[in-house]
């Protein structure tokens, strides 16, 4: 693996990754935020709603469409009720993501096997892996934005006017803002530039005013031609949408300033080299080249402070630090590489032993307190667990061995692996801990077409039901006094929850039937995870 790694490292990064996602990418039920975007992009496919995009037949332009389309073209190929259809185009991002933070590392470091750590901590911090069901648009915000980064730094460095790396970052930059407008231009482009300022030199920048210009101008066109047009389509539903986005700013989940001061952690099994390796006084003397390690330090800590300015705060805003991050915390791994074998000082030592010793302790232990915490569910999934045991448990055994001996390139590549694993062989385990209270609702779309049955809502039902029935469910009730009463004789109704005065109104026209209730929680009821807006029941109802 590490000649494979040195002589052939894009094309490994992406077959890690594709190993590593690919073969349980529907293992994990549909989120909330990925619930909306599928829906969106089954409605293009269904509806030819293309550009002025729609969630359940409304009008949906809180999220500009790239990402929509992408996702429904891979839709079209794999078919709109494919959840790994739906989620690949996410993975091919965190791909070209990896690729060309690779490619940046190369351009500044000059090596590969510095970068191939770097990349390497990169598809292994967790959250860069976790945005993509959290969040899924976010990654392809920052790994467009990634691609202009890597093509503006060649072009800031260049002797010369290089019209290439100009033109392939302003569509960088255009599809980033064509994918969530724009979040990462302040979020990771922006701290990018300024870190840029004080680490290295622009070369003949006098020369390239006007190229910069054009780079502007062209992004500008690429990534808001979409805004203005649906602008001028539909004025009043665009002006009260982006009203309300750009109030949630200061207004929603309003956090204090040092909300993100723990954003290290999010970097999963790296917390504790990401700690160290902001630890800029005692690492900056054992870097290899201490004016890269400047850079991605202050990139880091400005893309922090930018989002720390930020009124609106949440934790999966962070995920743009932990692209530069990862590169951060490559100098502190590339460090104990060279010199761990004769380091004497306990206070460098003992960190490491910790947290390569605490994953090594979870891969050996696990397999142990997983099995007697659930044997009963684990007894329909025996072989998979199985698998999933010995694999953990070696690869623990392997870095405590490697830990020992004090090879920490080895103790690395283990870990990489051993998160690897997690996702390969842990995630078929998910559907073992399924709640018996689980009821899905895929079955009653085909139903309702056999019964020539049409399906309604009032109030909430959440984005997931409508993702898994298949089809739009229409509002009955427009806002809070206003009933759009269904013109049929008899049809069904799905409810999270019907309050008192809609009962009553509703009482007045139709014999209502309770006929199922759907609870798509995997969670137990007592569980943290158990969300009771996941849980509808379902109506008959006929009009007296």
């Amino acid at each position: 693996m590490p000649k494979l790694l040195k002589d052939y490292p894009i094309i490994i990064i992406c077959l890690l990754l594709a190993i590593m996602l690919l073969p349980n990418l529907d293992a994990i039920q549909v989120t909330i935020m990925e619930a909306r975007n599928f829906i969106t992009a089954r409605e293009m496919l269904l509806d030819d709603h293309w550009l002025l995009t729609t969630m359940n037949g409304e009008a949906r332009y809180e999220k500009p469409p790239l990402p929509t389309w992408l996702t429904a073209i891979s839709g079209l190929i794999f078919g709109v009720k494919s959840v790994f259809g739906m989620r690949l185009a996410a993975i091919i991002m965190i791909m070209i993501l990896a690729v060309y933070s690779f490619k940046l590392s190369k351009t500044i470091l000059k090596s590969r096997a510095h970068s191939m750590i770097n990349t390497l901590i990169l598809i292994t911090s967790f959250y860069v892996i976790g945005i993509t069901i959290e969040a899924p648009w976010d990654i392809f915000t920052h790994g467009f934005m990634m691609v202009a980064i890597y093509h503006l730094f060649k072009f800031f460095k260049s002797e010369n006017t290089d019209w290439k790396h100009a033109l392939f970052a302003a569509l960088g930059i255009g599809f980033s803002l064509l994918s969530k407008g724009p979040v990462s231009f302040y979020a990771l482009l922006l701290p990018f530039l300024l870190a840029f300022s004080f680490s290295f030199n622009y070369k003949k920048i006098k020369s390239k005013v006007f190229p910069l210009i054009l780079i502007v101008v062209l992004a500008l066109i690429v990534g808001g031609w979409w805004y203005f047009y649906v602008r001028l389509e539909d004025p009043a539903t665009f002006a009260a949408i982006t009203s309300k986005e750009t109030g949630n700013w200061t207004s929603y989940n309003v956090r204090p300033f040092y909300y993100y001061w723990s954003f290290f952690t999010q970097s999963g099994l790296w917390t504790i080299p990401a700690f160290i390796s902001l630890l800029y006084p005692y690492l900056k003397k054992r870097v290899v080249h201490y004016k890269a390690y400047k850079f991605t330090f202050l990139w880091t800590i400005f893309a922090v402070i930018l989002l720390s300015i930020i009124p609106e705060k949440k934790s999966r805003y962070l995920m743009p630090v932990l692209i530069p991050l990862a590169l951060n915390i490559g100098f502190y791994i590339e460090y104990l590489i060279r010199k761990f074998k004769t380091l004497k000082d306990k206070r460098e030592t003992i960190p490491v032993y910790f947290n390569f010793g605490l994953i090594a302790l979870i891969g050996i232990v696990a397999p142990f307190v997983l099995y007697f915490q659930y044997k009963t569910q684990l007894n329909d999934s025996l072989f998979t667990f199985i698998i999933f045991a010995i694999v953990v448990f070696t690869l623990g055994l392997a870095i405590l061995s490697q830990l020992v001996k004090k090879e920490i390139k080895h103790v690395f590549l283990l870990t990489t692996a051993f998160f690897g694993a997690l996702f390969l062989f842990g995630l078929p385990l998910f559907k073992t801990f399924t709640s018996d209270n689980f009821k899905p609702i895929t079955s009653l779309l085909q139903t309702h077409k056999q019964q020539d049955i049409k399906l309604y809502a009032i109030d909430y039902v959440s984005p997931e039901t409508i993702w898994q029935y298949g089809a739009k469910i229409p509002q009955i009730k427009q806002g809070n006094n206003v009933y759009n009463f269904p013109l049929e004789e008899e049809f069904g109704v799905l409810s999270n929850e019907i309050n008192p005065k809609d009962q009553a109104i509703l009482f007045e026209k139709y014999t209502i039937k309770k006929i199922a209730t759907y609870d798509l929680n995997e969670s137990e009821p007592d569980s943290k995870q158990y969300k009771d807006r996941l849980i509808n029941t379902y109506y008959y109802f006929t009009k007296k």
